[in-house]
């Protein structure tokens, strides 16, 4: 058992060491390197696309997300807003309405939450005798940058058939646990999405601010109705030979959780979904990858990996933490090995650490002195990632979807203050 124990804790810090430095490496060309994938035939169309909003029970948002939609600099003529009041009980639909948008009410006691929402939704546009070349998709609590289509367009323009718009927050100074989101989606921004975008990778959709083209959903339907909809409807298209986009200047604001309670509620969703959608893509992806000589394929089934890597590196940073008062990994019941066996070496890893998010920030012009007090408790929502994978992985069969409230109205205008 202490020669298992030994050979694993060795074995898993370097697989973590080669996971982590493949990360770094990608990260770095988004912080360094600010350009886009070459385009030989960049066409110049107007597309006309359909705005879908998921909303249940959103009265308190919905208003201000359907008047920034309307208020996009795009001709009028080439998209329409859609609301879903799904099985709300409040007066989301006449809000929506009021504001201009074009509502189907839907009401459903066995197929509940986004994912199914948006698939009744879209078979419902399919049958329009109107044409729309793709469909957006929204969450109810965004606000919608005036020059999002503008952006969105030019990528479909430039070939990309799904493409992801840049996920801000609308509150980051609301609450530390909202300042921890905002960090966080920053950071994810510049080193995953950007980076991917700029190797000419595939980017990931984020549940709201994206685009697909029509006729993909129609080739290889949506069926995304997990609790990680936007996940799984990325891997799908990855295994469909579909890349993802990404819109660096097509950004939406998304309003965050404001207490812990709350985000782990949220967290523990995203786990649960993702969980889900590793059990049934990974090995697909990794065969795809292989036999096709692919990169993106493994590329995302990395990804897909996020829930057990955050468990490993728990067990990694636990590892560290017990360096510094048993030095030759004699804990009595074990013996463990380090692969950085100098406090030196362990505590230059953990400054890098320290010091990659925030400069990451400067880079991506977030950083100021709000952020940087909001920095140290940034780090334990980061350290909350490690229980929450854990139940993520274990409750990954239960689809119950948890709604966050919302009680709050912000505009654009207020974001512009």
């Amino acid at each position: 058992m202490e020669n298992f124990l030994y050979v694993f804790s060795m074995i898993l810090q370097i697989a973590m060491l080669i996971f982590g430095g493949y990360y770094t490496v990608i990260s770095l060309v988004g912080c360094l390197f600010k350009k886009e994938p070459k385009c030989k035939n960049e066409t110049n169309i107007t597309h006309k696309f359909a705005m879908v909003v998921s909303a249940h029970d959103e009265e308190v948002v919905i208003g201000n997300l359907v008047d920034s939609l309307q208020s996009l600099n795009y001709p009028k003529d080439s998209y329409e807003v859609f609301v879903i009041a799904d099985n709300c009980s409040d007066s989301t639909a006449d809000i929506s309405r009021q504001h201009g948008a074009t509502v189907y009410e839907r009401t459903d006691d066995v197929k509940k939450g986004k994912g199914y929402a948006l698939d009744w939704m879209f078979e419902k546009i399919f049958a329009m005798d109107k044409h729309f070349d793709a469909i957006c998709v929204f969450d109810a609590d965004n606000l919608v940058h005036p020059e999002f289509l503008n952006q969105m367009n030019r990528q479909f323009n430039r070939g990309y058939k799904a493409v992801q718009g840049y996920i801000d927050t609308k509150n980051p100074y609301d609450s530390w646990i909202s300042m921890s989101y905002a960090i966080s989606f920053w950071s994810i921004n510049r080193t995953f999405q950007y980076a991917r975008y700029a190797l000419g990778m595939c980017c990931q959709l984020c549940g709201t601010g994206f685009a697909v083209a029509t006729d993909i959903i129609k080739d290889i339907g949506w069926g995304a109705t997990c609790l990680a909809e936007d996940m799984e409807f990325t891997m799908k298209l990855t295994m469909n030979n579909y890349k993802v986009g990404w819109a660096h200047d097509a950004i939406v604001y998304d309003e965050k959780p404001l207490t812990f309670s709350q985000s782990y509620k949220q967290r523990v969703r995203w786990m649960q979904g993702h969980a889900d959608v590793l059990s049934r893509f990974f090995a697909k992806l990794i065969k795809k990858g292989v036999k096709e000589r692919k990169l993106i394929p493994i590329d995302c089934a990395c990804y897909l990996f996020q829930p057990i890597r955050l468990v490993a590196l728990f067990y990694i940073t636990v590892m560290g933490i017990l360096q510094t008062f048993f030095p030759d990994g004699n804990l009595g019941f074990f013996q463990m090995t380090y692969l950085f066996s100098t406090p030196l070496i362990w505590n230059t890893i953990v400054l890098c650490q320290l010091l990659f998010t925030p400069t990451v920030l400067f880079f991506e012009k977030k950083l100021n002195w709000k952020v940087i007090k909001g920095y140290i408790p940034y780090y334990f929502y980061t350290f909350t990632w490690f229980p929450i994978s854990v139940v993520g992985i274990l409750k990954k069969n239960n689809k119950e979807w948890f709604h966050t409230q919302h009680t709050r109205t912000i505009s654009l205008t207020d974001i512009e203050k």
